[in-house]
C-alpha cells in the first residue's frame, strides 16, 4: 500500500484533520489484554482511586497507539510510518465506568519537511481541551 498524501501537496504547518477517538473501559481491558500490561489502574476503579487517581486511567501507550493510527489513516499507509516518539505524558485520560467513556482529540500539523518525502509531524492528543503527551513527533513517508 502506497501513501495517499503526496510530499508535493504538503508544506510546513499543513494539518491532518482532528479526529475524536471515544475510549470505553471495554476498550481498556481488551488493550490489557492485547498488550499484557494488567496494572490495576487500567481497570480498577477502587486500586485507581486509593492511589488518588481520580478514576481508571488509560494506558499511555493506548494514546500514543491512537495517535499513530490517526497519522496514518491521514497519510493512507501504516508502512508510511518511519519513526515516532513521545517525550513524556503530562495528564492521564481517565475513564469513567459508564455509556459515554472519555474523548480524546488527536490532531497533528507538519512540523518539517525532510528529503526523501518524509515528514515530521507534531501530533497533540488532547482530554478535556488539555495535552495529554508532550513532545509527540512522527516520521512519515509521503507518496
Amino acid at each position: 500500500m502506497a501513501a495517499g498524501i503526496a510530499y508535493a501537496d504538503v508544506e510546513v504547518g499543513t494539518e491532518m484533520p482532528a479526529r475524536d477517538i471515544t475510549v470505553q473501559r471495554i476498550d481498556l481491558l481488551r488493550y490489557c489484554g492485547a498488550c499484557s500490561d494488567y496494572t490495576m489502574t487500567h481497570w480498577n476503579e477502587r486500586v485507581a482511586k486509593s492511589v488518588g487517581l481520580p478514576d481508571v486511567i488509560a494506558h499511555g501507550t493506548y494514546t500514543i497507539a491512537a495517535a499513530v493510527r490517526v497519522l496514518t489513516d491521514w497519510v493512507g499507509d501504516p508502512s508510511a510510518l518511519l519513526e515516532y516518539s513521545v517525550r513524556r505524558f503530562t495528564r492521564p485520560v481517565v475513564v469513567p465506568d459508564d455509556d459515554i467513556g472519555a474523548t480524546v482529540r488527536i490532531s497533528g500539523a507538519v512540523e518539517r519537511l525532510l528529503d526523501g518525502n518524509r515528514a515530521q509531524i507534531r501530533l497533540r492528543a488532547r482530554f478535556e481541551g488539555l495535552e495529554v503527551m508532550s513532545g509527540a513527533r512522527a516520521v512519515v513517508r509521503l507518496a
